[in-house]
């Protein structure tokens, strides 16, 4: 029993440490829904004033340049720093992409 008991924990364990890994997102490219979906605390609300300042405004170059959105507060951008990115998005676990500088199909 204390077998079944450990292997179980150990598959909770595994499939808790798959979910905290954070998928980056393009704060400059991503949609309202994926914004809303990805970041903590973003609502679709959130995620469409967002989306409204980039187009009035142009890209995101910085962090200071969100916390200019109403509702995007010191709180919301430290919890998905690590999650908003100002290029590319990449998801969790890196790896490359094809046709990216690193991958085979660029050399």
């Amino acid at each position: 029993m204390k077998f079944i008991t450990r292997v179980a924990f150990l598959i909770q364990l595994l499939f808790a440490a798959a979910a905290l890994g954070a998928v980056q997102v393009d704060i400059n490219t991503a949609d309202a829904r994926t914004l809303a979906r990805e970041l903590s605390d973003v609502g679709l609300v959130k995620a469409e004033a967002i989306v409204a300042y980039r187009e009035a405004h142009g890209p995101f170059a910085s962090f200071d340049d969100l916390a200019n959105v109403k509702g995007i507060g010191p709180r919301v951008i430290e919890e998905n720093k690590e999650r908003i990115v100002f290029g590319k998005s990449r998801p969790a676990g890196g790896g490359t992409e094809i046709g990216s500088p690193g991958s085979p199909a660029g050399w």
